[in-house]
């Protein structure tokens, strides 16, 4: 069944992700055809993926555009969304069947999706593993001028990697939330109404260390981008 689900979402994706001028692409599965549990998905990646496609080209660098949506619908997993690349750096964005579950209406999964799209398009992934590269060089650097030996420095280089992955992390979400609103607004969903999804998402607060932003910064930075565009 995972399989079945992946081949799906990957047919829709790979119909929004040609090159300019491409030949008609095939259509997609029948909607019959489509597990229950998988059709609110595929319905938000029909509409937001062609935006964000466009959106990624229009940034004019030579990351790629090519997204693959991925859903694994094995129900006992944690539910979570995320973005990542594959082993040829084609950029995927992958859901997990309890996220989309958990979800109370198209436009707070449309959010989910364009947030997870923004990442790749803001290049948060480059950026993220030069950060943590920084750290390394810097506190290994430190130790080791202080006559550390090499476990020393190597420990001291995974905390400077840690540290420096760290530093930018809530950043990167607030700026994937304002991005992710301007394209789910422009694929027709109400992004405001989307990222309520993470007021009864327990609130990671403002911890130095923590990898998301607090709530109400999160509506608060897209009451801002929309309000500005």
């Amino acid at each position: 069944m995972r399989a079945f689900v992946l081949s799906i979402l990957l047919a829709l994706t790979t119909a929004c992700s040609v090159p300019v001028a491409p030949a008609p692409p095939p259509p997609p599965p029948p909607t019959a055809a489509v597990p229950p549990s998988a059709q609110p998905l595929v319905e938000v990646v029909n509409r937001v993926m062609p935006v964000a496609v466009r959106a990624c080209r229009s940034q004019r660098t030579r990351q790629r555009c090519d997204f693959l949506v991925a859903l694994d619908d094995s129900p006992d997993i944690e539910a979570n969304a995320f973005q990542t690349l594959s082993r040829d750096g084609r950029p995927v964005i992958g859901f997990t069947l309890p996220l989309v579950q958990q979800t109370r209406n198209a436009d707070e999964l449309a959010f989910i999706l364009a947030h997870e799209a923004a990442h790749h398009i803001a290049g948060h992934i480059a950026r993220g593993q030069n950060s943590a590269r920084i750290g390394a060089d810097l506190i290994g650097g430190l130790v080791a001028a202080g006559g550390g030996n090499d476990v020393a420095i190597r420990e001291a280089q995974n905390f400077g990697a840690f540290l420096g992955a760290r530093r930018y992390a809530q950043e990167f979400e607030l700026e994937a939330d304002a991005l992710g609103a301007l394209i789910a607004r422009e694929a027709g969903y109400d992004p405001l109404r989307g990222v309520m999804f993470f007021q009864n998402a327990p609130d990671p607060g403002s911890s130095f260390l923590g990898t998301h932003p607090p709530n109400a910064a999160r509506v608060d930075i897209v009451r801002r981008a929309l309000a500005g565009s």
